[in-house]
């Protein structure tokens, strides 16, 4: 798969808030003991199993990520709270195949001519709280600033998820990319109830923001952590 217009939205948040939303078998994962919340909207093209060709209007759609990172053992990951998406028959394969908390959504993404990016979805699966965001980002170039960021680091060189099944086993599954070739970033949120829906309290802080044009992927299926 390919993961295109991205942005990192990370909100940095009180461990407390998190720790009880994780499953047994998960530690939250913190730096300088700081956690951290994720935002992350883009565009997915050419999602294929390996020996299949792309499906069009299957391989190529919008989603929206609500995620923190954990640890399993020594092994970084991220744990995602929701991911939305506006193709219906992707959430369910993910729902079955991977256990993520995958939501119906109806997404829109317009590109300007001057750069800029509109984001709108809205969440319209019954089985999970109603959800609105609304963004409209844009990058500002290449930065040798974020190349020698610890924080910038920590926050994205994550190569595996980790996912919970209904009787609250524990799976992970590899994910292999190039370093993310990462940007500065200016975004401009007019809604933003993901983490409310979650049962979050998002801070008030403003968020660390990064972007990704775009970048190459190969995920595993999951594995059992004992």
């Amino acid at each position: 798969m390919t993961w295109e217009d991205l942005l990192f939205a990370h909100w940095p948040i009180a461990p407390e808030l998190l720790r009880g939303q994780l499953p047994a078998g998960l530690e939250l994962d913190v730096l300088n003991g700081q956690a951290w919340l994720g935002v992350v909207p883009f565009r997915m093209s050419g999602v294929r199993p390996r020996w299949m060709p792309p499906v069009p209007g299957l391989s190529t759609f919008p989603e929206l990520n609500l995620r923190t990172y954990v640890t399993a053992g020594s092994k970084q990951g991220v744990w995602f709270f929701t991911l939305d998406a506006s193709c219906r028959v992707a959430v369910r394969i993910a729902r079955r195949a991977f256990h993520l908390p995958y939501c119906d959504a109806r997404i829109q993404v317009t590109r300007a001519a001057d750069g800029w990016i509109e984001y709108q979805s809205r969440r319209t699966d019954r089985l999970y709280q109603p959800a609105e965001f609304s963004v409209r980002y844009r990058s500002l170039g290449p930065s040798d600033a974020i190349a020698k960021d610890p924080l910038a680091s920590w926050l994205t060189a994550r190569y595996c998820l980790y996912a919970a099944d209904a009787r609250g086993g524990l799976w992970r599954g590899e994910i292999n990319h190039a370093p993310w070739p990462l940007e500065s970033a200016e975004a401009a949120f007019e809604t933003n109830t993901l983490a409310t829906a979650a049962g979050i309290e998002l801070p008030a802080a403003e968020p660390v923001l990064h972007f990704s044009r775009r970048l190459d992927v190969v995920a595993w299926t999951l594995d059992r952590v004992q």
